[in-house]
């Protein structure tokens, strides 16, 4: 399969998971009381968490994102008030979604990873992290991370939003432009244990693994589940992430077929080059194994033929590796075909060397 091409346009950040409006709801809503479609990247949330509130604190603290511009400087009790308005004009009584599974929304380590992982994390060294990585493709790491239990709640709680979603005929996006399915963990208040997961767990790997994509400086994160099936999205195509490095742990339930297949790591330049014999790997996932990756490395997802597969994906990105690449001109350390084109000019180079001295060489002789 050498020289494959990509089958659909690389993912390119947009469809970042925003809770929209549809018609028959804004009708109801004042333009004051309307949250921006995008977050505000750029702004901290206010901790909520010592208030006594109608929903989780968490929720808030997502939701602070999405405010109007001019009421980022406001008091906390007014933008209390302001969410709290709209929360409960979606959420009427008796329809007041809450959380399931509250131990998900705190991170408890060891509940959640199996203990040659803590151990690895733990110990915190490049030793303990390479003896519980395997490598079965250049830059493709997997290894045991989810205990069954964790999943299991996680995939509860998922099942949970998605019934009120159905229910209360809710509208939310989709996790990126390529999914139909799934849902951004983020807004139903698992951001801050996501970004303890990043921090805390993915982090010290990539800083090891992928220090050149600044793997050392995760500093963001989008974190969503994918759902894949006969009722679900059945497969997905080739592309690249919009992330530095991504994380893809298989939650269940039972399936067939889903198979990722990788096909090199690229650059913007090189994106839609063919793929070298030693870049062609495919994977199986395994509930609770996890698959991290650069956000570069192309791939997609086979057809699920049977069952129902739900992937939990954690896009870790470095701000400060995306404002260094603003300014690199020349090759990328990481790209599979700039690694080439180098070893190319350099093979050029030397031979051309040679050849003067040579030439050299024989004027002194005459």
């Amino acid at each position: 399969m050498s020289g494959d091409r990509l089958e659909s346009p690389p993912v390119t950040g947009e469809g970042n998971g925003v809770v929209s409006h549809d018609k028959k709801t804004a009708s109801v809503m004042v333009p004051s009381q309307r949250l921006r479609l995008h977050p505000n990247k750029d702004h901290m949330p206010e901790s909520y968490e010592d208030l006594q509130l109608d929903f989780s604190p968490s929720v808030f603290r997502s939701l602070e994102k999405y405010l109007p511009p001019n009421m980022l400087s406001d008091s906390r009790e007014d933008k209390v008030k302001f969410m709290r308005d709209i929360l409960l004009k979606y959420l009427p009584h008796g329809e007041r979604t809450r959380p399931l599974k509250r131990e998900l929304y705190l991170m408890h380590p060891v509940t959640f990873f199996v203990p040659s992982f803590m151990k690895a994390i733990n110990d915190n060294t490049e030793e303990s992290l390479r003896s519980i990585i395997s490598e079965p493709s250049p830059g493709v790491l997997t290894f045991e991370m989810l205990q069954p239990r964790f999943c299991e709640l996680l995939v509860a709680e998922v099942e949970n939003f998605e019934a009120w979603v159905n229910d209360t005929k809710f509208r939310i996006m989709r996790p990126n432009t390529m999914n139909k399915y799934g849902a951004v963990l983020d807004d139903f208040g698992l951001e801050t244990m996501l970004d303890k997961l990043m921090n805390g767990f993915i982090r010290p790997i990539s800083k090891v693994f992928f220090r050149e994509v600044g793997g050392a400086n995760l500093d963001s994160h989008h974190g969503f589940v994918v759902e894949y099936g006969k009722d679900w999205d059945v497969d997905l195509g080739f592309h690249v992430d919009d992330s530095e490095v991504t994380l893809n742990v298989c939650l269940g339930k039972q399936f067939s077929g889903g198979e990722l297949f990788f096909r090199g790591t690229r650059c913007d330049k090189h994106v839609n080059t063919g793929s070298k014999p030693e870049e062609i790997f495919d994977y199986s996932h395994v509930p609770g194994r996890a698959v991290l990756h650069l956000g570069r490395h192309r791939h997609g997802v086979r057809a699920t033929t049977s069952g129902h597969r739900i992937n939990l994906l954690l896009w870790c990105r470095s701000s400060v590796f995306r404002e260094i690449r603003k300014y690199q001109k020349d090759f990328s350390s990481w790209c599979g075909e700039c690694v080439q084109e180098k070893k190319g000019r350099q093979r050029a180079f030397i031979a051309a060397t040679k050849s003067e001295l040579l030439r050299q060489d024989g004027e002194s002789v005459a």
